[in-house]
């Protein structure tokens, strides 16, 4: 969806998100197989003589999303060799969580005459200086599942609306008849990453005039701590047995959630949505303790993200090459290229055909002990 436009109904975008997810993946098997993209920007076909001997410098915002080293760096460097012949690195770092640190990181790749920066930013803004100096130096930045500032050259992530319309569909869905007098609690994104704002305003399009907005907190950093002590402020303002419903905006807040939930004597619990489909997050809907998670293919994303860096030091164009189909605007560029992949809300009745079909997760690495019969019950058995 192009991010100026008109957001359609959550269950419609659903519905086509997982048909373009499977296309997607089909498509990307192919490349792999070196049956698409054989052809360059030029209309030539690919050569030895493009440059395979490249460096792509990778950082990660933190280690407390447990994908970035589970799943996007090795993703990344993966597909990097890959494309070159096994010939391009990958120099990565992760800032956990320090904005300060990774601004000394991206300072380092720069003095290191790396070939092209993917930039997952701890903060959007602060960012903006280096991805500065990095186009000075004639070095191309891609911003990666956040919308960097700065004179970014390609962007790669979700359609991050659509995650909170999928995430707040769910919540009215789940509430039923009695969604109009339920109260929610909204627990945001950090403040600093701006697809906080994408997810927020998603999910209110979607809860706006079905529910009541209780409360609503943003969670500095993401950190699941931080979330804890928010739903405990909640639980003490507005009566843990009035809280109908939580707006979880990721997997790890949702169990820090369910945790205090928990831990105050609810065993009835509330739905409470989550986002990234972390295994912890994947086992806690099978269990029935969350509600919802939404998938995003890290695949996708992931080796999305390595072929535009790639293309771009291969002086490609990526809009020729269909890498970028949508257009995305920041505070400080307008008409910034972009690769937007579809998500997939993930429940109890889809887990096989998503985490465990596109081979995020196998059914062994979720039916653990304590999930067994739990996994037994939805029919997800190896």
């Amino acid at each position: 969806m192009n991010p100026r436009t008109t957001p359609r109904t959550a269950s419609a975008v659903v519905r086509r998100s997982a048909v373009l997810l499977t296309a997607a993946l089909s498509a990307l098997t192919l490349t792999a197989c070196g049956v698409v993209g054989a052809v360059g920007g030029d209309g030539e076909s690919a050569s030895p003589s493009r440059s395979y001997d490249i460096t792509v410098g990778l950082l990660l915002p933190d280690t407390a999303t447990a994908r970035f080293e589970k799943f996007d760096y090795p993703l990344i460097r993966d597909r990097v060799s890959s494309l070159t012949d096994k010939k391009g690195k990958v120099v990565y770092a992760n800032a956990k969580g320090s904005k300060e640190k990774q601004s000394e990181q991206f300072g380092r790749l720069i003095a290191d005459g790396v070939d092209v920066i993917v930039v997952d930013a701890v903060d959007s803004a602060a960012v903006a200086p280096d991805v500065e100096k990095a186009k000075k130096a004639g070095i191309p930045v891609i911003a990666y599942d956040r919308l960097a500032q700065g004179p970014i050259d390609a962007y790669v992530s979700h359609d991050n609306e659509l995650v909170g319309q999928v995430q707040g569909r769910a919540l009215v869905n789940a509430l039923g008849e009695d969604a109009e007098k339920s109260k929610v609690v909204m627990m945001n994104g950090a403040p600093t990453d701006p697809n906080t704002a994408l997810f927020r305003e998603g999910a209110l399009a979607e809860l706006n005039g079905h529910v009541d907005i209780a409360k609503s907190y943003d969670t500095r950093k993401w950190l699941p701590e931080v979330a804890a002590e928010n739903m405990r402020r909640a639980m003490k303002e507005i009566g843990t047995a009035d809280i109908a419903a939580v707006y979880s905006a990721n997997d790890g807040m949702a169990g820090a959630v369910i945790d205090v939930l928990q831990d105050a004597g609810v065993t009835d619990l509330p739905p409470v949505t989550g986002q990234d489909a972390d295994l912890a997050g994947v086992q806690r809907v099978v269990a029935g303790t969350q509600y919802m998670t939404v998938y995003k293919s890290f695949l996708l994303e992931a080796t999305g993200a390595a072929d535009i860096a790639v293309a771009k030091v291969q002086d490609r164009s990526i809009q020729f090459d269909a890498l970028a189909r949508d257009v995305v605007d920041s505070p400080t560029r307008k008409d910034i290229p972009a690769m937007l992949v579809p998500v997939v809300a993930l429940t109890r009745e889809n887990i096989e055909a998503t985490v465990v079909q596109d081979g995020v997760y196998s059914v062994g690495d979720i039916c653990t002990a304590a999930y067994k019969a739990a996994c037994a019950e939805i029919g997800l058995t190896s």
